[in-house]
């Protein structure tokens, strides 16, 4: 597809994605309980894309896994510098939050981050003029806040379909969908960026599969051509299930109707997409420490004895669980405040990238958007490490399950904010 819109820019741009599809029998994520890979129903890939402006360069590769751990983005980040000299707050890699891909440790922790290098390396190879526009769509039948006031007070966390007890949805799910596209000098596109504040748990089993993004990318490279890319906004307290609805929402069929209406609504983006204007590439980073969140000492023993029926579904209750391994993963840190990086890209006055390390709350992403001084903003989660989850400030009060299972105390998504928002003002002048 050719995009008709005026020649903008100085930019050059490349892509390229590399398969890391695990092996049968490598251990899943996303649950509570071990489970392993039986099979293969798509693939997943590291999809690079490398952008350059008055000849600084920056790269966005996003992966179909469950999230980066520190290391794993560490390493990756080490031999793409090596290998393309950009250094690491040139390189933002996000995972897009497959609960139906591997488990990042072990033997595949190892191997994956060679393969991320590989794809910023073919990139960068590749870099062509290329012009870059952006734009937002609006899609609000796919995504929905799981938290809701009950009708006894509590705040319950997916409370079930048909759930008479539900009052209304205790906050939002944000239904914007960014798109920015790269195109060649003569309109065809080389790649489109998505970027969409839902959950990727929608097909469950053992089969390994990118889940709803895979359909969305395939259905938007036929539609436009090019290398489609997703990323996951911030979906904290966000996923697909409509509760109003007693229709079956698990299962490849259902991730295949998600994809198929994300793409519409990414497709007919393209039409209203704006040019980015030429200007400098700019990248910058800052580690925010975050306070820890507080357990009594008494809590560690209790916590132990918890977690060693880990991997055995119904042997203990599932927030029981849940804060043991919270309070575990704490108490190991003896003390030592989580390091979040919140990362910002940016080209010229118009097209801003912002990362940050964890599964964060729509409310969070949306403020950040809302103070942004560019006039498109991406908030990319679970980009260059991973935190776990990080509430707003009114769920702390509210607790279940995002806020038992946070890592860090309260405070900390509205610290995110305004480094974050702090980040793009500097960039932005």
């Amino acid at each position: 597809m050719a995009v008709g819109l005026a020649w903008a820019g100085d930019f050059r741009a490349g892509t390229a994605r590399v398969k890391i599809t695990p092996p049968d029998g490598t251990p899943m994520a996303g649950y509570f309980h071990e489970r392993g890979s039986t099979g293969v129903h798509d693939d997943l890939w590291a999809r690079a894309l490398v952008v350059e402006s008055g000849g600084q360069r920056a790269a966005l590769v996003s992966c179909d896994v469950i999230h980066i751990p520190d290391g794993v983005a560490a390493e990756a980040r080490r031999l793409i510098e090596a290998e393309t000299g950009l250094k690491a707050e040139r390189v933002m890699i996000s995972a897009t939050h497959a609960h139906t891909g591997p488990e990042m440790k072990g033997v595949y922790a190892k191997w994956v981050p060679a393969r991320m290098a590989e794809s910023v390396k073919r990139a960068a190879a590749e870099l062509k003029a290329a012009r870059i526009t952006a734009g937002e769509g609006e899609e609000s039948t796919l995504a929905f806040n799981r938290r809701f006031y009950m009708t006894d007070g509590t705040v319950g966390w997916n409370p079930g379909k048909l759930n008479p007890k539900i009052v209304r949805p205790a906050g939002p799910a944000d239904g914007r969908v960014a798109v920015v596209s790269v195109a060649r000098e003569d309109g065809m596109v080389l790649a489109t960026y998505v970027n969409y504040g839902l959950h990727l748990d929608t097909v469950g089993g053992t089969e390994i599969s990118a889940d709803y993004p895979y359909t969305m990318s395939r259905l938007v490279s036929g539609a436009v051509g090019g290398m489609t890319t997703f990323t996951l906004g911030c979906a904290g307290n966000v996923n697909h299930i409509d509760v109003k609805s007693g229709r079956k929402q698990s299962g490849h069929g259902e991730a295949q109707r998600i994809g198929t209406v994300l793409a519409g609504e990414v497709i007919r983006t393209y039409a209203k997409l704006e040019p980015a204007g030429a200007g400098e590439l700019r990248a910058l980073r800052e580690v925010a420490p975050l306070p820890l969140a507080p357990h009594k000492p008494e809590d560690v023993e209790w916590a132990r004895g918890v977690a060693a029926k880990y991997g055995k579904p119904g042997a203990a209750p599932f927030l029981d669980l849940v804060k043991a391994m919270r309070v575990l993963a704490v108490e190991e840190r003896g003390g030592r405040p989580l390091e979040a990086e919140v990362q910002v890209i940016a080209l010229g006055k118009d097209v801003a990238w912002v990362g940050l390390p964890g599964e964060i709350f729509a409310e969070l992403g949306m403020e950040i958007r809302r103070r942004s001084p560019f006039r498109h903003t991406v908030v990319v989660s679970l980009a260059n490490g991973h935190l776990g989850y990080v509430p707003d400030g009114k769920a702390w009060s509210q607790g279940n399950y995002e806020v038992v299972t946070a890592r860090c105390a309260e405070g900390s998504g509205e610290r995110l904010v305004e480094t974050a928002v702090k980040l793009l003002k500097e960039a932005g002048r």
